[in-house]
């Protein structure tokens, strides 16, 4: 039989609770889905306990989750935004997941307003644009921004990159210490226009796409790339320093987060 061991707090202080947003995938039923990938990053390099969101919009009570969560990540995914959110059709070729717009923008906003950091990769970056009032492109099929082929298998569709210029005095660039980067990047939506506050700390070498950017309008920050930091992470540096800043604007100290 366990023994309970009530009320113990002599293990030390508690790891700041990020929620991660999941998707709506099929596997022979509806599910909520996140890849792996994302989850370990942030409990390694950040140095946060994760917590699961649903992207249920009957679900959920935004206000109250925000006011528990102390952090947001907006996970990739395989759907695009929908166009209606942001006044433009939709984009071809990409499936849509309306609740994940739906729990994205709603509960980001609520974090952002109670000045709580949120943070976003690839789908996250376009959800945060949008939020901030900024729209969509869906014109990337020169196979710049990810593989010409769609079958490519997973275990290689991260082996697509290309090269960034960080902003000279971007938050990225100070903590990266780069000018520029090689990044792995899938997308079929990017930037067109910028949403108001946000300051931009990369572009794309080649078609100059909007690639990361940062904003604090309520005392958090808010952090996005485009490219996909949570793969192969123990291989990058800069990766590494991605998550490094999540468990900045946390509150964590660098002696807590493992290497």
């Amino acid at each position: 039989m366990r023994r309970f061991a009530c009320c113990r707090d002599d293990d030390g202080p508690a790891r700041p609770v990020i929620g991660v947003l999941c998707c709506n995938e099929i596997a022979d039923r509806p599910i909520q889905a996140v890849a792996t990938r994302f989850v370990d990053p942030l409990v390694r390099y950040a140095g946060a306990t994760v917590l699961l969101v649903p992207a249920v919009a009957d679900a959920m009570d935004t206000r109250a989750l925000a006011g528990r969560l102390d952090g947001l990540l907006l996970t990739g995914s395989r759907s695009n935004v929908a166009g209606g959110r942001y006044g433009k059709a939709d984009a071809a070729g990409g499936a849509l997941d309306l609740d994940r717009d739906a729990v994205a923008l709603e509960l980001a906003g609520r974090m952002i307003e109670a000045g709580r950091p949120v943070f976003g990769i690839c789908r996250g970056l376009q959800e945060l644009n949008v939020l901030f009032g900024g729209t969509l492109t869906g014109a990337l099929e020169d196979g710049h921004h990810r593989p010409t082929d769609d079958a490519t298998a997973y275990e290689t569709l991260f082996d697509h990159v290309h090269d960034v210029t960080l902003r000279p005095g971007g938050l990225l660039a100070r903590t990266i210490a780069a000018p520029s980067i090689s990044v792995t990047s899938v997308h079929r939506q990017g930037i067109d226009r910028l949403g108001t506050g946000l300051d931009i700390e990369a572009h794309a070498v080649g078609d100059g796409l909007v690639e990361a950017f940062s904003a604090r309008p309520c005392g958090g920050d808010v952090l996005a790339v485009q490219w996909h930091p949570e793969w192969d992470v123990a291989a990058s540096a800069s990766s590494r320093a991605f998550f490094s800043l999540i468990g900045q604007s946390l509150g964590v100290e660098s002696a807590s987060i493992k290497s």
